[in-house]
């Protein structure tokens, strides 16, 4: 095989990637956001819809599965928060998705390179009631997904869900595919006119004046809900849920899991902090 033909079959096969959905508006993701330690563009994704793009490092420097982490990242966010988060992904051998709403188990699915159907039927239909969904229209277009279909492969598959979500005001920036590498998502959503980086809190705790100021006069990463009656219930709540996830997570060498355990925890602990300083809305 030349060295032209090797270059077109490597170019021909679906570089990994993924990005997050968040149902809930940029200025209210972007502090949650920041705690996943992972720089991330966020932008407007549609009517009261947020995409995060990460940079993809875990899975690009051989670490842990880009599923897993990808569920992780959708669970940290999603836990203890008003919104349900979406995860999508994609490899050379597989794609498929990750829903995480509160305190509830994630439910996914996934498709082989060449679309075929490696997930469970009812993930779908607990996935449409999750998401608010047409129970009638939306349901039977999702059960398309999970039939046997030689001319969709895995890209088409994604493609198929995303037209279904449309339909729920998901609408994402021009030039964002599913099945392209991190690299050419970022490319096609930085130049956007509402696109912002959210920059993981391992990093921007770097800066020495973002340390300086007080709580009061300066926004840092206190949750927003922190200031409410019930603020200090689900902070406790956060810490609870995420030491024995933590621990699970190190104990399956999860790097995931133990991210979304540590994030529960720094998100209760913050909680706990910001309560006594931030003053009602």
């Amino acid at each position: 095989m030349s060295t032209e033909q090797s270059r077109s079959a490597r170019e021909a096969q679906p570089a990994p990637g993924a990005l997050l959905l968040c149902r809930a508006e940029p200025d209210s993701v972007a502090p949650v956001a920041r705690l996943l330690r992972e720089d991330m563009l966020l932008a407007p994704a549609g009517d009261g819809w947020s995409v995060l793009l990460p940079e993809g490092r875990p899975w690009q420097e051989g670490g842990e599965p880009i599923d897993r982490v990808l569920s992780g990242w959708a669970l940290a966010l999603a836990v203890g928060a008003p919104w349900p988060v979406l995860a999508l992904w994609w490899d050379t051998e597989r794609a498929g998705y990750s829903l995480a709403s509160g305190f509830r188990r994630p439910v996914g699915y996934e498709w082989l390179a060449n679309g075929t159907p490696a997930g469970v039927e009812e993930a779908m239909h607990t996935f449409a009631g999750r998401l608010g969904l047409d129970p009638v229209l939306d349901v039977r277009s999702l059960d398309e997904l999970t039939r046997p279909d030689p001319a969709s492969d895995a890209r088409a598959r994604l493609r198929g869900l995303l037209a279904v979500l449309r339909r729920a005001g998901v609408d994402l920036p021009g030039g964002l595919a599913p099945g392209d590498s991190a690299e050419r998502l970022r490319a096609a959503v930085r130049e956007g006119p509402h696109t912002r980086l959210a920059q993981g809190v391992s990093r921007s705790e770097g800066d020495g004046a973002d340390r300086r100021g007080t709580r009061e006069d300066r926004p840092g990463p206190w949750p927003a809900w922190a200031a409410a009656p019930w603020g200090s219930v689900l902070s406790v709540a956060q810490i609870a849920a995420g030491l024995p996830l933590t621990a699970w997570g190190l104990h399956r060498r999860s790097g995931g899991w133990t991210t979304a355990g540590a994030l529960l925890l720094a998100h209760g602990t913050l909680g706990l902090a910001g309560a006594p300083v931030r003053p009602p809305d």
